[in-house]
């Protein structure tokens, strides 16, 4: 990539971003610390407590994530942006229903949600008929139905609707 393809457009810094999420993980990691202590580092007669590998990790994510912190200042020049506002906002229009999917699953069940979730971005995003995207919906969560539920026997998280069917 040139340089002016770096600095063509506008959006957030990289150094931002990355120092953002650098903090971000540092964060995530005392969190695991800290709730890694609460349970128990040691060992036990039976081995490892149950905190003793997670505090491991989170002491691995923090020193990770401060090298990765030092480093952002050092290696990304100043003025390199991350994306630019239109490339983020296509990476929002998957991740915001996506999101709204993942909430959703608790209260709708996950066959109706993931029937709502494709044949939504079939239409809006794939611009495909409705009949084709319903039909392929239908498709999809009666063959993740049959090998989860049928075949594997997993039971999926359902929802008042498959509850009325008796699924």
């Amino acid at each position: 990539m040139s340089s002016n393809e770096e600095h063509s457009g506008t959006g957030p810094g990289q150094r931002a971003v990355e120092a953002g999420t650098a903090i971000a993980m540092i964060v995530f990691g005392l969190i695991v610390i800290y709730g890694s202590l609460q349970v128990g580092i040691g060992w036990g007669a039976e081995g490892p407590r149950s905190g003793f590998f997670p505090f491991y990790l989170g002491v691995i994510i923090v020193a990770g994530s401060i090298i990765n912190l030092v480093r952002v200042r050092q290696e990304i020049p100043a003025g390199k942006i991350f994306a630019e506002w239109g490339q983020l906002r296509q990476v929002l229009l998957v991740v915001i229903p996506t999101t709204i999917y993942v909430l959703a699953i608790p209260f709708t069940g996950i066959y109706l949600a993931s029937f709502v979730l494709m044949a939504g971005f079939m239409m809006w995003l794939g611009r495909y008929s409705a009949a084709f995207a319903l039909g392929v919906s239908a498709g999809v969560v009666v063959i993740i139905y049959l090998t989860f539920e049928r075949w594997f026997l997993v039971p999926l998280p359902k929802g008042p609707i498959e509850n009325l069917l008796g699924l």
